[in-house]
């Protein structure tokens, strides 16, 4: 099953609480886990900031609009336990409960309307759907978005630039990663390999304990297999044990399939992975904006 949007958490959450207990924020996300059959996967993937699970930041929200509706309360930090209100409403025997559904408490009309002068009107209550996302979900997707148009760009401007140029930029990539040590030490390397099979050879470490050999394709299409086999019969020539191979394009299914089966280690990067990496690592791009998120330091409040 797939991870339920936060409306749908609402209900079986509820129902859990019924038996009066108090219930930690740690025993709903457990609980509801297994009410939905997730997978480990869908249990620990993360939301962007790392911080916590995706699932975990739903059930959170989800109490968070429980509580504002008074239909659950908090007993201590982080954990809750059902209302009278809240066991009127499971009594109603609703098939769903929604944020519309909520909307009918004065508290959490209150809460929904609370805003600062300028600030946009929210969506009223009585007009929310299901359809209705977080503002952690809302914030993603438009970082996702932004992101995605940025990639593509990143890729289009790399495509308008020289083969040497190309060359440059994936040494200075992989300089911001921490390989090669230092710009200049990398940048002598490139391109003095002299074989056909090998654009360049960069430090692993500081120290040069290891090096790195590269090849970087500028490309249109799909890098296939025989090309890979090229640039592992160059790291054999060169008794190298390590390589990387980075393209503008992608990579064959047959390309991917053969670096598995031979002993040298060749990491393909392809020009998603690319574009991707050059945002990480602020490589032919600037920040234009931060948003600082933050949550309440409910330690700050705690009286001695």
């Amino acid at each position: 099953m797939a991870v339920p949007d936060f409306q749908t958490i609402m209900l079986p959450l509820i129902q859990m609480m019924s038996d009066g207990r108090e219930y930690s924020l740690a025993e709903m996300v457990d609980f509801l886990g297994r009410k939905f059959s997730l997978s480990e996967e869908e249990r620990t993937e993360r939301i962007p900031s790392g911080r916590q699970t995706k699932f975990y930041n739903l059930v959170a929200w989800a109490t968070t609009h429980l509580k504002k509706a008074v239909v659950i309360h908090n007993t201590q930090r982080g954990v809750f336990r059902l209302t009278d209100r809240g066991q009127l409403l499971l009594a109603e025997n609703l098939p769903k409960i929604n944020l519309a559904i909520l909307g009918k408490y004065p508290e959490f009309v209150a809460f929904r309307n609370t805003k600062k002068p300028n600030e946009p009107k929210l969506i009223p209550v009585d007009t929310l759907t299901e359809s209705y996302k977080t503002p952690d979900e809302l914030l993603y997707e438009s970082y996702r978005t932004i992101r995605d148009a940025l990639a593509t760009e990143v890729l289009e401007k790399i495509m308008s630039c020289s083969p040497v140029f190309f060359e440059r930029l994936v040494v200075e990539l992989l300089v911001k990663m921490g390989y090669g040590g230092t710009r200049e030490d990398a940048g002598e390397a490139i391109g003095k390999s002299g074989d056909g099979g090998i654009d360049g050879i960069i430090k692993e470490d500081r120290l040069g304990l290891d090096v790195i050999y590269l090849q970087a394709k500028r490309w249109e299409g799909n890098v296939s297999r025989p090309e890979i086999q090229k640039f592992a019969g160059a790291l054999l020539g060169n008794q190298a044990r390590k390589g990387v191979f980075i393209t503008t394009s992608g990579f064959s299914k047959e390309a991917r399939e053969y670096v598995k089966t031979i002993t040298a280690t060749i990491i393909l990067i392809d020009g998603d992975d690319l574009a991707n990496l050059m945002i990480d690592f602020n490589v032919g791009v600037a920040v234009e904006a931060t948003y600082d998120v933050k949550r309440i330091d409910s330690d700050y409040f705690v009286e001695a």
